[in-house]
């Protein structure tokens, strides 16, 4: 637990950097007083935690301060991160780590796969610069690591290099991939994919999506037409749909995700680039107009950087608690 923390420490380095500077360090064992709860807010803003949060962590840090004059900087973020992880209840996606069975499948859990059980279907989901292919990448890898089967499906063909880029990804990481050219129809590439996994009895299939299109209503339309492909196999699949944000773009991202929302039915969030920005306070946001479980964050470059999102590590970490 504590080697997740760190990580989590790390990836959101920048955020805590930016609250420190802009507070005086006030969490480091400074008293609260009038000034520093200005300075505060001032911080949580910029870290793009929005009004509503912000007022919610000021006003219970005033209404304790109001109670005890002495109150230390340390005791004043403990309030915060309480504040957070009560915003943050029931944010944590938890991926089951057995398969969803077909109708009538009754193979229990354990069994050496036969082809029998269809295969998960993870349809990662954004525009182009949110990381999400080398997030399906990681993806596959860390449930490698968990001692999943997982085939990747190259599925973003409109995009120069998208292909190449996931093979690459695919070739370091040692995944197996499906993939065609740039300029292939995605939905077909998708169908082969499905037969591939389901043939091998994979666990997962994890299919990159493409990000972008002439309009936004192409775009949508090739993603409803790969799930129609999808669901001609297995009219459960794709059993998860993550939008993959860039974290970087704090709330500006809110609209982004709500119109993939209303289109593509998402059911969940993968948050990447969090180690690059010092607007960490954003997924908050995000989370609260959404309201869909954040199942993965991006905390660095490295494949073991994308860990499973922990409420408790991020509400400590943003606020530099241990």
């Amino acid at each position: 637990m504590f080697g997740l923390f760190k990580k989590f420490k790390e990836g959101l380095a920048k955020t805590v950097s930016a609250i420190a500077s802009k507070t005086r360090g006030l969490f480091g064992g400074r008293k609260i007083d009038t000034a520093s709860l200005e300075e505060l807010e001032e911080a949580l803003y910029t870290a793009d935690f929005g009004v509503e949060t912000t007022n919610e962590i000021l006003a219970e840090i005033k209404q304790a301060y109001a109670r005890d004059k002495d109150l230390q900087g340390r005791q004043a973020a403990e309030i915060g991160a309480a504040v957070l992880k009560r915003v943050l209840a029931g944010a944590e996606g938890s991926l089951e780590v057995g398969r969803v069975p077909s109708p009538g499948d009754s193979r229990s859990e354990g069994t050496p796969p036969t082809g029998g059980r269809n295969p998960v279907v993870i349809a990662m989901i954004g525009v182009n610069g949110s990381g999400k292919t080398t997030t399906s990448a990681k993806l596959a890898w860390k449930l490698k690591q968990e001692g999943r089967t997982v085939t990747l499906a190259a599925c973003d063909t409109f995009r120069a290099a998208a292909v190449e880029q996931l093979k690459t990804w695919a070739t370091r990481l040692e995944l197996e991939i499906v993939a065609s050219h740039t300029g292939a129809d995605s939905a077909a590439v998708a169908f082969d994919a499905w037969q591939a996994a389901k043939a091998r009895g994979r666990d997962f299939l994890i299919v990159d999506t493409a990000g972008r299109l002439h309009t936004k209503s192409n775009l949508m339309e090739e993603l409803a037409k790969i799930r129609r492909v999808l669901q001609k196999h297995d009219p459960a699949a794709p059993q998860h749909r993550w939008l993959v944000v860039d974290g970087s773009l704090g709330s500006n991202s809110i609209e982004q995700a709500k119109v993939f929302h209303q289109s593509f039915g998402l059911t969940g969030l993968v948050v990447t680039k969090l180690d690059g920005t010092s607007r960490g306070g954003a997924l908050v946001g995000i989370y609260r107009q959404l309201k869909l479980p954040i199942y993965f964050i991006g905390l660095g470059e490295q494949a073991e950087d994308l860990q499973p999102f922990s409420v408790e590590n991020y509400a400590k970490a943003v606020f530099g608690l241990e």
